[in-house]
């Protein structure tokens, strides 16, 4: 692999190399493909760590058979790990993106009433402890099965139901063709933009017309797509008159997977990651590009040591640090010296080596920039593994950081299943705080420092057109 100086890569390669590094761990790829092999899809997607807000019986009766046969198809189709590695991700730490509904995909409505929609939520980011998602039937605006999301209908700019090769198994082979061009430096994928753009107005009902590209938090493009015929390939180009704010709101929007390059193609060609840590579906459907034709084969890691029981040298000699009635211990020191050399150090002495290793396992491991990763990525039992690994199984934890991470993370657990409960269905700073305002239940506090900062934001904005909503 390349060595880089990290000032000298752009922060979003960084993160997604955090990402696929933590975010999907081999264990759920292989957990999640046998059972999806097997004909379980609610089992793949239980080892995705993804929630099935889904009752097929309860669709049959409200929509018919043969919708529910396409809905059934198309959930035994899913490969939900391979949804969670292309799933939006936000900065700095590669998080699912959350409160987000996206749309996988769509079963045409009868009339003037909207289709039915497949989609995928994330929670919000107070209930984002575990990094989990749900799967659900959206039906329409009136759809009140989901209040307690904060985004219950699909978001225009995040959608793949134009993009099943990136949840779809059956058409992952599709990758290479749209992902865009290897060797191209920029992240957004202008040379695929025309045919993406092409599905995206033909899905809409839309021949040609214009249609825009949101580029990073401020900028958006408006363009057009043309074409002499039917013959030829239609290129696009921006729009040659203007629009006013309202009309460019409802105009199409290009897809983000439509619109920005593969990030696995960027850190293949940055040397960032080798084929061997790409998920399978993708490693096998990027085969014939040039980054990965370059790197095909799995580049085998040095085999990991073993860290029980540990050895330290020690007054020139080598001790063990084995563990005893789940506590590591100096084995090689007698307990009434251990005891002698504690009290030392508490009356400010120098500690043995020993007592330094141990205290520096629980107060400074060198895996707990590891173990927070796959805490913040919600890969609990990577964690546990890690921190076995670190100081061997049914071991006990002493006060320190490693244990305040482990506690902050069954925390937040707590908060992502009340919300999955349904049982809190504001933000927790949108409820009135008692004594010191009126009492209407639809009350909205002022902004204050006591909000958080996100809430601050959004109501301090300026509203945006509603036009496209519509």
């Amino acid at each position: 692999m390349a060595s880089h100086f990290a000032n000298d890569l752009p922060p979003h390669l960084l993160m997604w190399q955090r990402v696929r590094e933590y975010a999907v761990p081999p264990s759920m790829i292989e957990t999640a493909t046998a059972r999806r092999a097997a004909g379980d899809w609610a089992g793949a997607c239980a080892a995705a760590r993804v929630d099935t807000d889904l009752d097929l019986r309860a669709v049959r009766d409200r929509h018919g058979t043969e919708l529910t046969t396409r809905l059934r198809a198309d959930l035994r189709r899913l490969a939900p790990d391979l949804l969670r590695w292309h799933m939006p991700r936000i900065a700095p730490d590669g998080r699912l993106r959350p409160g987000l509904t996206l749309s996988l995909a769509r079963y045409g409505g009868h009339g003037d009433a909207p289709p039915v929609q497949l989609v995928v939520r994330t929670p919000p980011a107070r209930a984002a402890a575990g990094q989990r998602m749900s799967l659900a039937l959206w039906e329409g605006p009136g759809d009140g099965a989901f209040g307690h999301h904060p985004h219950p209908h699909p978001d225009r700019r995040f959608r793949l139901d134009l993009h099943r090769h990136l949840w779809d198994g059956a058409r992952s082979g599709e990758l290479a063709r749209r992902c865009g061009p290897p060797d191209q430096d920029s992240p957004w994928a202008h040379a695929t933009w025309a045919a993406e753009a092409e599905l995206l107005l033909r899905a809409e009902g839309r021949p040609r017309g214009a249609f825009t590209v949101r580029l990073g938090a401020r900028g958006r493009a408006v363009l057009e797509l043309v074409a002499p015929d039917d013959a030829h390939v239609p290129a696009f180009r921006p729009l040659s008159y203007g629009l006013p704010a309202q009309e460019v709101a409802a105009l199409p929007v290009l897809p983000e997977a439509a619109a920005r390059l593969l990030p696995d193609l960027e850190l293949l060609r940055s040397g960032l990651i080798t084929a061997g840590r790409l998920h399978p579906l993708v490693a096998g459907a990027l085969r014939a590009v040039g980054p990965l034709a370059r790197d095909p084969a799995r580049v085998p890691g040095p085999a990991p040591e073993s860290h029980d029981p540990h050895r330290v040298a020690c007054r020139g000699e080598t001790h063990r640090i084995l563990l005893r009635d789940g506590v590591l211990t100096a084995v090689d020191h007698h307990p009434a010296e251990l005891r002698r050399e504690e009290l030392l150090v508490a009356l400010g002495g120098p500690a043995l080596p020993c007592l330094r290793a141990i205290d520096a396992v629980h107060r400074d491991p060198e895996a707990l920039p590891a173990v927070r990763e796959r805490l913040g990525h919600g890969d609990i039992a990577g964690a546990l593994a890690v921190v076995e690994g670190l100081l061997g199984p049914a071991a006990t934890l002493r006060d320190g950081p490693l244990r305040r991470e482990l506690e902050s993370a069954a925390a937040r657990r707590v908060d992502q299943g009340v919300f999955r409960a349904g049982l809190v269905a504001v933000h927790p700073a949108a409820r009135r705080v008692p004594g010191t305002g009126p009492t209407e239940p639809d009350h909205r506090p002022r902004l204050d420092r006591h909000t958080p900062r996100a809430l601050r934001r959004k109501r301090g904005s300026r509203p945006r057109p509603r036009t496209g909503l519509l």
